[in-house]
């Protein structure tokens, strides 16, 4: 192992001097598996919408366990007993919460492995790291599970006001330049505490949770869900896919290592050994990208074509409206392009899809964001607003999306 320096900072452009709180963190993030999230978009492709959007989930999870440290000695300060392990297992569990994510960070789950989620994969990374580590994990995880019988340790984790959350609305908001999504996230800190073993905010902090809500249902409708980045995300996963495919019917793409595995294999979540999750750990954005630069010149109409999409940001139209799009529309564009590039059905499939984009801010139905009175009575924070649309964000906007091909031929050319 490394040698500790003595001088154990990282300088953080949201937060400034991060501090790293333990040897056993320090060594955590060290380890290959955390250093491959330097590797990791945050945002995906969403640079192709918001250039400055290319930070990476290495600094999310340095700047959520930031905020883990802040929320651990606000509690602390107000008389909350954390013990020295558990502050240690809520900084481990935090800067580990990501670590499971893939490439661009959500378009693996739908489509090299097979129904696997990130957090999932992380929980597997942090209970081989456990083994690495001599069991000293073992607390992080049951806090990370919520299995831990001290409920408040787990939502500082993750819950509807959790540590992640705070950091990446801000942190996203601060890399796209969207001001909207500014969230003062240590006086929202400053106002936690703890009742009944669940995290509460003192009252006097309920305009901060009202523009923390606002400013993520924003974000989602500015940012996450922006329809220019939407069709990116959509059409890398319908990359990926098509590689398998090809690769299922004997078809031989050049790709790392690490990719070529998942290509060949069809992993389920019961298939991740430790060999597997090795392999997985060395796959990064540049895998993909390497990748699609080499598939451009594949003779294959989809992969070829999707794969300069991407790659030069002539992407497919995308329209959105609040109602299902109608078959008979959807199928009518698909026999169009197949008899426009004489391919099939399947194939213009690939470039002519639906979907839908839902967004709700705050969920009332578990773990709401409750307030804590000055006469020690609970309330839930919908209820004791004078912001009416409170509890519109509680409501699921759901929108539907139809994607399909721009009228320029020249763009499906080799």
């Amino acid at each position: 192992m490394k040698t500790l320096p003595k001088l154990k900072t990282i300088n953080d452009p949201i937060y400034g001097f991060i501090t790293v709180p333990s040897k056993l963190v320090f060594y955590l993030m060290e380890h290959k598996y955390f250093q491959r999230l330097r590797r990791i978009s945050q945002m995906g492709f969403s640079y192709i919408v918001y250039p400055g959007a290319h930070h990476t989930r290495f600094h999310h999870a340095l700047g959520a366990m930031f905020l883990m440290q802040k929320a651990v000695q606000v509690l602390k300060s107000k008389g909350v007993a954390i013990s020295a392990k558990e502050e240690e297992a809520l900084y481990v569990a935090i800067l580990l919460h990501d670590i499971g994510h893939g490439p661009f960070s959500h378009a693996m789950e739908h489509s090299i492995v097979e129904n696997v989620s990130h957090e999932q994969i992380s929980l597997l990374f942090m209970k081989l790291l456990n083994q690495k580590f001599n069991k000293q994990l073992t607390l992080a995880i049951e806090i990370f599970k919520d299995q831990h019988p001290r409920k408040f340790l787990h939502q500082l984790v993750s819950g509807q006001l959790d540590m992640d959350r705070l950091d990446y609305l801000k942190r996203d908001s601060f890399y796209t330049g969207v001001p909207e999504g500014t969230v003062n996230a240590q006086r929202l800190i400053a106002m936690l505490n703890v009742k009944n073993d669940a995290l509460v905010v003192e009252e006097k902090g309920i305009y901060s949770v009202e523009n923390f809500l606002v400013a993520r249902r924003l974000m989602y409708w500015q940012v996450y869900l922006h329809k220019t980045g939407i069709v990116a995300e959509q059409l890398l996963v319908r990359v990926l896919k098509r590689a398998k495919q090809l690769t299922a019917q004997g078809v031989d793409l050049p790709a790392s290592k690490g990719l070529n595995f998942f290509l060949k294999n069809t992993i389920n979540l019961n298939d991740f050994s430790e060999e597997v999750l090795d392999t997985f750990s060395k796959l990064d954005d540049y895998d993909i990208i390497s990748a699609m630069k080499m598939w451009v010149n594949n003779d294959d109409f989809v992969l070829k074509n999707l794969s300069k999409m991407l790659l030069n940001r002539d992407l497919l139209k995308i329209k959105v409206k609040s109602k299902v799009f109608p078959q008979h529309k959807i199928k009518e564009k698909r026999k169009q392009l197949a008899d426009t590039f004489n391919i099939t059905l399947e194939e213009a499939s690939y470039f002519v899809f639906t979907g839908k984009l839902e967004n709700q801010a705050y969920s009332m139905e578990k773990d709401t964001i409750n307030l804590l009175k000055k006469n020690g009575k609970i309330i839930e924070v919908a209820k004791a607003s004078d912001q009416l649309n409170l509890e519109a964000l509680s409501t699921s906007v759901v929108k539907y999306y139809l994607c399909y091909p721009k009228n320029n031929k020249d763009s499906y050319r080799g």
